[in-house]
């Protein structure tokens, strides 16, 4: 996965130029190209993405392949038409466990939102695991792009520690009219008072995760992230 500084460096530059609000790739009938670092550890496996259109979003999905053949397995769950922002197969990252059996796939699904999704992969078959949510986990409620407009930045950063062993960052930006939010999340927020009144409020998170035998995720306590300067 992309550092989280180099994420964020490359958010701000897209959404300064609208020219780049997107990155987009006309596919051709039958090419499913592999995503980046989506070829797995085996050589057995690949994560491959396809779509339709001028700018590739009709249709989009997102496929596990058998190599080399680079043949359809089948596409992954919750990565479609419906809720991505770019169709370039290189706007979607992948990060293989060293033992090919777990994928994390990471995308944008607003300007300033990434999603992370987290598969168990089983022979031809991968499913999707109810993934970490830090922010849930401290707050006691899920926040994403539907349900809160205050959400401005949600980036996180996910690495293998091992197979099954992963370290997660759960970084994300909030507007607010008070530091109520800030207050609650302690060592994790901050508050910046933002021009024109309000605040930005940050909230920075770290944590060790293992996937279980039954494919349930287990976090240790989050800790303090970094913190960023915003303008």
């Amino acid at each position: 996965m992309p550092h989280r500084r180099a994420v964020i460096a490359m958010l701000l530059a897209l959404a300064a130029s609208p020219a780049l609000a997107t990155s987009e790739h006309q596919y051709g009938k039958n090419e499913y190209a592999i995503i980046l670092g989506g070829k797995a550890p085996n050589g057995k496996l690949s994560v491959a993405a396809h779509g339709g259109g001028e700018s590739g979003s009709d249709g989009f999905r997102i496929y596990l392949m058998a190599e080399p053949a680079h043949r359809k397995l089948m596409t992954l769950d919750d990565i479609n038409d419906d809720n991505i922002l770019d169709s370039a197969p290189d706007a979607f990252h992948a990060a293989w466990s060293a033992d090919s059996r777990d994928v994390a796939v990471s995308f944008r699904s607003e300007r300033h939102i990434v999603t992370l999704n987290i598969y168990s992969v089983d022979g031809a078959r991968a499913k999707l695991l109810d993934g970490p949510d830090l922010f849930r986990d401290v707050t006691g409620r899920t926040v994403d792009r539907v349900n809160d407009a205050d959400m401005r930045t949600s980036v996180p950063d996910f690495a293998w520690a091992a197979p099954r062993r992963f370290h997660l960052t759960d970084f994300r930006v909030f507007t607010a009219d008070d530091t109520a939010l800030a207050d609650k999340l302690g060592p994790l927020g901050k508050a910046s008072k933002r021009d024109g009144g309000g605040n930005t409020i940050q909230f920075s998170a770290q944590a060790d995760g293992e996937i279980l035998p039954n494919g349930r995720i287990r976090m240790g306590k989050p800790i303090p992230g970094k913190f960023e300067d915003l303008p």
